[in-house]
């Protein structure tokens, strides 16, 4: 029974993980296919329905589609959390049942978060806001997934190690936020009328450049810290990992702003920032111990 629920326990945290990541995969389409609005209004779809009818166009059908995966965000988030007070109640920890908890909650809160995207006629910084949480939810859904085998040791890394690694993780999540606002510059607003955040996209394109060469600087200084210190196989291969995928994301990065922020390449940058994510998270709780 024990290995059975261990074995579901982790089947469900991979489902959580993937299930946000393809939320904001999801949320970028309706982004870049202009249909933010294909559901002009919220919780409604239109103002006589819940559900696109009459002249449905992509553009509804997209944004609609977005909106449904929230059920399966809910779904997976109540077998979730039924699996971790099961396993809280075998091992006595309750930081899997709270992971649980928080990520349960995310779901309807990122809800109200979308709705108010719509009601605000995307404005671009509570979109921006929007992003940001979805990126927190993976991040935590990496936490969970983490844990879903056992608790977390006590830190056992001190000093230049731990800074290193935390520091990353927070130049990471200033690169992101700014690059949300290079997004809210420029042309990718969901809707051809949604309004813009007003900012030069050329001065924060190389604010955004500057903090990714920050983050991959810090990166590059951990691995050399951790095989200098000779640190356990796992923490290297996860900062080497998070390496390989920094430097594809900004090299993605580069290429769309060059070439006029094509749709795809877009898209494959924000799949990419979900990634990123993922991975410093993981990184960060790998370096916890020598």
């Amino acid at each position: 029974m024990g290995v059975d629920l261990a074995q579901h326990l982790r089947r469900l945290a991979w489902a959580t993980l993937l299930a946000n990541g393809l939320l904001v995969v999801t949320g970028g389409a309706v982004r870049l296919t202009g249909s933010g609005l294909g559901c002009p209004t919220w919780p409604r779809c239109t103002d006589e329905s819940f559900t696109p009818h009459g002249e449905m166009n992509i553009n509804s059908a997209i944004e609609f589609g977005n909106r449904m995966l929230t059920f399966v965000l809910v779904a997976i988030a109540v077998a979730t959390f039924v699996a971790a007070v099961q396993k809280a109640k075998q091992t006595g920890s309750t930081s899997l049942r709270t992971l649980a908890l928080i990520l349960a909650l995310g779901i309807p809160a990122q809800a109200v978060i979308g709705g108010i995207t719509v009601l605000t006629d995307l404005n671009p910084w509570v979109v921006s806001f929007h992003l940001l949480c979805s990126l927190a939810m993976i991040s935590l859904a990496v936490a969970f997934l983490r844990q879903s085998d056992a608790p977390l040791p006590a830190a056992t890394w001190t000093g230049p190690v731990r800074a290193l690694s935390w520091a990353a993780y927070g130049t990471l999540w200033a690169v992101l936020y700014v690059g949300t606002v290079v997004t809210g510059s420029g042309p990718h607003a969901g809707d051809e009328d949604a309004p813009r955040n007003g900012l030069d996209p050329l001065q924060l394109s190389q604010l955004h450049a500057d903090l990714v060469f920050l983050f991959v600087g810090l990166t590059v200084g951990l691995w050399f810290l951790l095989i200098a210190t000779r640190a356990r196989p796992e923490a290297t291969r996860a900062v080497r990992l998070l390496l390989i995928v920094a430097v594809a994301q900004g090299a993605i990065g580069f290429v769309q702003y060059f070439t006029d922020l094509p749709v795809v390449l877009v898209g494959f940058h924000m799949l990419g920032a979900a990634v990123m994510m993922a991975t410093m998270t993981w990184t960060v709780l790998a370096t916890r111990e020598a």
